[in-house]
């Protein structure tokens, strides 16, 4: 079982290393770990992405199967993060809109898209119990 201690790791493509540090640390507000000739690491939200330079990266990127992101607990920090997003003029790949209603697993949502086209989703639950 996961505990404060432990960090989930990620690794995605970028197409160049300037681009991903400009979205992820002064666009998205993510604090830079490391940087070397190769790839960057964040501390994204708690969690470890590393932005690995390769030229292999959707060209035309679909949200399903392949997107990550965070699934907030606190609606303010979701509603934070949007409105942070549309004032740096972020790439929405969707605009926030919300899914399921009317059911138990009725959430707010949207979708950015960086500069390699990695999509990332971030989600806010009225229902906690649904975060999983």
């Amino acid at each position: 079982m996961r505990d404060a201690n432990t960090v989930f790791h990620l690794a995605i493509p970028a197409r160049d290393l300037d681009e991903a540090f400009d979205f992820y640390v002064k666009k998205l507000g993510c604090k830079l770990a490391r940087r070397y000739h190769d790839r960057i690491t964040l501390d994204f939200f708690g969690d470890q992405v590393v932005c690995h330079l390769s030229d292999q990266f959707d060209e035309e990127p679909q949200m399903y199967p392949r997107h990550f992101g965070i699934t907030f607990s606190e609606k303010s920090q979701f509603d934070n993060l949007y409105k942070l997003a549309k004032q740096r003029e972020v790439t929405f790949f969707r605009d926030l809109s919300t899914r399921f209603e009317g059911l138990i697993e009725e959430h707010l949502t949207y979708f950015l898209q960086d500069p390699s086209n990695n999509l990332l989703e971030f989600k806010y639950y009225y229902d906690p119990r649904m975060m999983y």
